[in-house]
Formats: C-alpha cells, structure tokens, sequence
C-alpha cells in the first residue's frame, strides 16, 4: 500500500513546466500508487466550478480535470483539500475527477497509523491581516455573492486578491507566515494524532516534537516549481517520509 500526498502546485496558465511536470506525476508516478491526497492549492486561483462549462476559456481546467479522472478511473483513490488560493472548488469539480473533497482538518489512518492532514494556513495565527481574510473566504454567504458575479468580474476579483497577497506577504516578517507552534501542540493534541502533515508554508521540511511530553513530527509540503516537486509517501510500516524529485514533463 503506497500513499501518496502533495500540495501547493499553484497551477497557472504562466508555469506551463509545472502543469507538464505534474500530467506526468499522475501519470508515472500517482498511477502507481493506491491513492493520492492533494492538500490544498492545487490551482493558483479557482473561481468557481462553473468554468468548468466553458473548456475554452480555461483551457488548464479541462487538461486537470481529464487527467485526475484519468488517475482515479485507473484505481487510485483521489482526494482533495481546499487550499487558501482555491477555497472555491466545489463537489462539482471533485466529481469530475472521480476524487473526495475533504474538510480540513481531517484525520485518517494511513500506514496503519492516525495521521492529521491540513492545508497549513489555518495554523498561520500570528498573521492577523490573514487569518481574517481566511475567515471571509470561507464563509459560505461571501462565497455565493462571489459565485453570483458574472465570470469576467471574478476573473478580476482573483488576480486582485493574488496581488493583494503578494504586496501584504512582502511586507511581513517570516515567522509571522509560518505556522504558530501552539497551534501545531494544539491540532496534534485534539485530534490524538503524532504525524501532522500540511503544505501552505512553502517550507518544507520535517519537524521532530514533543507534545505533551510525547513524541510526534510534523512533515511540511513544499510548493512546486517548475524544476522541482514535493510528495510525502506513506508506505505500509514505514514512517511518511518527505521527497523532492526532479520535475519533468517527460
């Protein structure tokens, strides 16, 4: 049993080496595994499962789509998380793919073992300006009034707030970015679990702790560039381990 996990691919029509690389993920790699879990921020921005009515305006959309169902049509198990750049995608665009869309936070046994998996944006609580963004964004009423704006308004609406989010990051110290360590005590505490595994931080690594005077670790999710990916693979007794390979669309 082989466990696949992976996030922050930000996929974009301007990094065509990251969509590449990935369609070839899928296909060499995710194939072979028995599932894949996507944490979140998949897409660099999602606006709506509706685009997926119009193929020929958004193009990436239908060549994801037609490859993830591709994926789970051939047995593996797909399952996504919303991310904080694609808080939009719905049902609709997980039936399409033959995938599971998950709540964030979720727990789950994977290795024979009780795993936390997140986003990692919701444990980023020394970023005010943020977190209380997050908190619109998730709201289902500030969602519908931006699914009930034509496409072209939405369209804007998403390369502003990436703006936005560029500047504002810019001007903030790191560790106000990354994740709070009381949270991360937190979350591992309440959910009764020693692995937690998210993305979001663009920091990846391993992070060995203790929490209430047990141990646990904490496995980071790198974001993919176009000449590197990050999974974590999760094999029957075998500790999650964090790889970075070589992106090819090859």
């Amino acid at each position: 049993m082989t466990t696949l996990l992976i996030a922050d691919l930000h996929l974009h029509p301007d990094a065509p080496e990251v969509t590449e690389g990935f369609l070839a993920y899928l296909a060499k790699r995710a194939s072979q595994a028995d599932a894949l879990y996507i944490l979140g921020d998949l897409f660099d921005a999602w606006i709506g499962d509706d685009i997926l009515d119009t193929p020929d305006h958004d193009p990436l959309a239908a060549q994801v789509v037609e490859a993830l169902k591709a994926l789970s049509d051939g047995g593996t198990r797909l399952y996504l998380m919303h991310g904080n750049r694609d808080f939009l995608l719905g049902t609709r665009f997980a039936d399409a793919c033959g995938a599971t869309l998950l709540p964030d936070p979720y727990r789950v046994e994977l290795g024979g073992k009780p795993v936390l998996l997140m986003h990692g944006d919701s444990l980023c609580t020394r970023d005010e300006a943020y977190m209380a963004f997050r908190a619109q964004a998730r709201d289902p009423q500030w969602q519908a009034q931006v699914l009930a704006m034509p496409l072209e308004a939405r369209l804007e609406l998403a390369k502003s707030l990436r703006q936005q989010s560029g500047e504002a990051n810019s001007n903030k110290a790191e560790d106000i970015m990354d994740v709070t360590p009381e949270e991360v005590d937190k979350a591992l505490l309440e959910h009764d679990v020693a692995t937690l595994i998210h993305g979001h931080t663009h920091r990846p690594g391993v992070h060995v702790l203790e929490v209430d005077g047990q141990p646990a670790r904490r496995l980071v999710l790198g974001d993919w560039q176009p000449q590197r990916g990050w999974e974590v693979c999760i094999e029957a007794q075998r500790p999650p381990h964090l790889l970075e390979f070589p992106l090819s669309g090859g």
